[in-house]
């Protein structure tokens, strides 16, 4: 128990010190856009038809901070977020980033999420069954549809079913709610709503992600059923599903779990290129408009740190349930 303690500890720490790292790199980047802030927002404003002088722009930096020292300004920053879980405002849109953000992050994390949950429910018991059988057609079948998971971009896939869907049934099936519920207060009503459109980018997201995690638990489970320690259990009379459960695949699935982080922030990575197609109004399309249009890197640097420390946060639990399976893992860290 002790040494379970310690491992928890250590990681613990080092997932602290991980965040603050990432909140030191997301920060210097949004530091590193050329022009700051005042100026980015005050020219936004001279588009608009506003005249702006040098006195506007030193007066709004002051306004800002943008003038106290840069560690200052980060630990400032980073002091907010992780100990009020407060943003900010918006560069441009001169918003608080939490009222911004509302509940479009946790709209995307949840279809990352449930992509990712459903890849891994389909890939595990395929992938096993697949590495554990002697069936030709099976095994053919299975690789064919792995390999066209990842060879079909998510993109092309989404337009598939969108124009599919448009012919036959006359809905393309974009954006996250139908016109009725979109500016509504969540309500059984509106998540019926949410529902029956969400299954379309889940579908999509996990798609690649199920033919990665097949392809994975595959090639891991055909490499421990050719070691010497499964051999060696036949040998002692040990057949069937209860060899396969009881050492090649529990020595498999190790790595993946502990890719889960991995796999989730590629989900993500594919999310606003989807979320562009569907016309989804979440944090996907948010990321996508304040990088490429609107050049808002408080926004798109919030929206990074909230993925990154679900990712970390991932990682960690996925280190606490592996280290309960197997003390190795506890002994890398802490030793004995």
């Amino acid at each position: 128990m002790l040494q379970f303690l310690q491992f928890a500890t250590v990681r613990a720490a080092m997932a602290v010190f991980t965040l603050l790292m990432v909140s030191l790199i997301v920060f210097t980047l949004m530091e590193l856009v050329p022009g700051t802030c005042a100026e980015r927002y005050l020219a936004f404003k001279n588009t608009q038809g506003s005249g702006i002088t040098i006195a506007d722009i030193k007066a709004e930096e002051k306004r800002l901070g943008l003038d106290r020292p840069f560690l200052i300004r980060w630990g400032s920053w980073v002091s907010n977020v992780m100990f009020k879980g407060e943003f900010g405002d918006s560069c441009i849109l001169r918003l608080n980033i939490n009222d911004l953000l509302g509940d479009k992050f946790l709209i995307s994390l949840g279809i990352c999420l449930t992509a990712l949950f459903l890849s891994y429910l389909i890939a595990i018991p395929v992938g096993i069954i697949s590495a554990s059988s002697d069936n030709a057609l099976l095994n053919n079948s299975l690789r064919f549809v792995s390999y066209l998971g990842l060879a079909l971009p998510n993109f092309l896939l989404a337009l598939i079913i969108m124009l599919l869907s448009t012919v036959l049934f006359g809905d393309s099936l974009t954006g996250l709610f139908s016109n009725e519920y979109r500016d509504a207060e969540w309500s059984w009503a509106r998540v019926r709503d949410f529902m029956s459109r969400a299954w379309l980018p889940v579908f999509i997201l996990g798609w690649s992600a199920t033919a990665f995690a097949l392809q994975t638990v595959r090639a891991l489970m055909l490499d421990e059923q050719a070691k010497l320690y499964v051999t060696a259990a036949r040998a002692r009379g040990l057949y069937g599903r209860r060899l396969l459960w009881r050492y090649p695949a529990k020595h498999a699935l190790g790595p993946v779990i502990n890719s889960l982080g991995f796999d989730l922030n590629r989900i993500f990575n594919e999310l606003p290129v989807v979320a562009l197609i569907l016309t989804l109004t979440e944090a996907g399309s948010l990321l996508l408009e304040s990088l490429a249009r609107s050049n808002d890197q408080q926004l798109a640097g919030a929206i990074i740190f909230l993925l990154t420390a679900t990712i970390v946060a991932l990682n960690f639990f996925t280190d606490i349930a592996l280290a309960l399976l197997d003390p190795r893992i506890r002994k890398s860290v802490v030793g004995g």
